[in-house]
């Protein structure tokens, strides 16, 4: 089949890498010059952190996620690193990461000394963690690059710097379908979007190394410290209630620096060379959606797992395409809509 996609961001050229497995034609469609800044992929920690991620998010989230690293170790293993998650909080917050174990699955307890073999740049520094030894991460940016290049090996037809209309997009294409993957560019169309704005930063430092993510538990936000090369770390991130795209606030800065130099000391002689700002396309439910209407579906509402599940999602949307509605699991049926007049749940607005 003819497949047109709309959107370069992780879902959209997860979506292409799918289709384009199984033989289909496909063209992505994006008004940007390609993966960059622009979308909210660019701006992701890269954690493939399933059943961290259990701590406040739906179980459903977690089968997603399990499933998606399949895609991604098998797509890119130079990029991909699997060296788990090390969640850490500071002696008077150990309470809470009780809880988070008991929220949580996959994980094993770790003492001062098993913190200090992980992680030797926090030595002495924690009582007690939980290891989370099957999760992974990997730099975003380079793996979209990488999803691209693949692309590209696969015949996939890529137009980019469209300027894309809404009235464009309601004219007739000669694709057999086409599937909307704008995040929240396409809130006329989907009412019951809304942004999550997340802020982020990126720093330098040559003084500490980390081998992988580590998430110490903070009573307002869930930060994060993932590695990247070059002595790079990302910190992150915030969740507002918002659609603002642009502007990062002082209170959330000085919560990410404040909450990394609580990590170690040593942050504090970092430079800073990103502060990034965007907002992630959610549903009420926080949970992604598959809405098909006649040959347009949109894929969209990842919240904050577009990495973690947009495999696997893009996996569900091809099974609809090719196979039909019948042919989907009864357990992941919550998650698509079809038209006005389908017998399948209607969890999201109607287009």
């Amino acid at each position: 089949m003819r497949i047109e996609i709309i959107g370069s961001g992780i879902v959209g050229l997860s979506c292409a890498a799918v289709f384009a497995e199984q033989g289909h034609q496909v063209t992505v469609i994006s008004g940007s010059k390609g993966p960059d800044d622009s979308c909210c992929s660019w701006w992701a920690g890269g954690m493939l952190a399933p059943w961290c991620e259990m701590e406040s998010a739906e179980p459903l989230i977690g089968e997603l996620g399990v499933e998606s690293m399949n895609f991604w170790s098998r797509f890119s293993s130079r990029h991909y690193s699997q060296k788990g998650t090390l969640v850490v909080a500071p002696a008077r917050d150990l309470p809470d990461l009780k809880r988070f174990g008991r929220r949580t699955e996959t994980w094993r307890n770790v003492s001062a000394e098993e913190i200090s073999e992980l992680e030797p740049a926090l030595a002495g520094r924690f009582q007690s963690g939980l290891f989370y030894p099957s999760e992974a991460h990997f730099d975003p940016r380079k793996m979209l690059k990488a999803l691209e290049d693949f692309l590209k090996g696969k015949a996939v037809h890529f137009q980019y710097n469209r300027l894309l209309e809404e009235a464009d997009l309601q004219a007739p294409t000669e694709a057999d379908f086409r599937i909307d993957c704008r995040g929240l560019a396409a809130q006329k169309k989907l009412p019951d979007l809304r942004g999550v704005k997340g802020e982020m930063l990126l720093i330098q430092s040559n003084e500490i190394q980390l081998n992988r993510p580590v998430r110490l538990l903070h009573p307002r936000i869930p930060l994060y410290i993932v590695p990247r090369d070059d002595g790079v770390f990302m910190i992150g991130a915030t969740m507002i209630e918002s659609d603002e795209r642009s502007r990062a606030s002082v209170r959330s800065i000085l919560e990410l620096l404040s909450a990394a130099y609580a990590l170690h000391p040593g942050f504090g002689e970092a430079e800073i060379l990103e502060i990034g700002v965007d907002a992630r396309p959610a549903f009420p439910d926080n949970l992604p959606a598959i809405i098909q209407t006649g040959s347009t579906i949109y894929v969209n509402g990842m919240y904050r797992h577009g990495y973690l599940a947009a495999p696997a999602i893009a996996s569900l949307t091809a099974d609809l395409v090719t196979q039909g509605y019948s042919s989907i699991r009864e357990d992941r049926k919550s998650l698509i809509s079809i038209g006005h007049n389908s017998q399948g749940p209607q969890r999201c607005a109607s287009v």
